[in-house]
């Protein structure tokens, strides 16, 4: 997994009404690039909509927001329509940008064990360098995690 220090990976994906995201876009701008399991299931809701709620806060503080999941575009849109998002996610079905991250890991969840996202939000400055790391994230205050120094 991408850690403090680390560089943002360089990547080229599709949003939600089909737009293709490159990374390099961002550079010169303050990043966040949240990563959650699946589009429209109760704790990315929460954690989705908590960063609407909160999106002119974020972009006051020069803030740009990626949110990015494995579903392909149509759901990414049904969900970022259905809760107006005010920023992109991708539709990462190949997973290359969840690998580029290191957040497709093994996972346990009622004595089971399979792949899948950890949910883990990253914040990048202006040169592209990894400055934050949230591994614990709190879906219903995901903004004020983001927001504390």
């Amino acid at each position: 997994m991408l850690q403090v220090g680390d560089k943002l990976p360089q990547f080229k994906g599709i949003n939600q009404n089909g737009a293709e995201i490159d990374s390099k876009n961002y550079l010169g701008k303050k990043l966040v690039v949240f990563f959650y399991p699946k589009a429209s299931t109760p704790g990315c809701t929460a954690e989705a909509c908590n960063l609407r709620d909160n999106y002119t806060i974020l972009k006051e503080k020069g803030y740009q927001l990626l949110g990015v999941s494995a579903d392909d575009e149509k759901r990414q849109k049904n969900f970022s329509d259905k809760y107006s998002f005010p920023f992109d996610l991708l539709a990462d079905t190949n997973k290359e940008v969840i690998e580029a991250f290191g957040v497709w890991q093994l996972k346990k969840f009622m004595g089971r064990e399979f792949m899948g996202i950890i949910r883990t939000t990253f914040v990048f400055d202006e040169n592209g360098i990894c400055v934050k790391v949230i591994d614990k994230v709190k879906t219903k205050d995901h903004a004020q995690q983001l927001l504390e120094e």
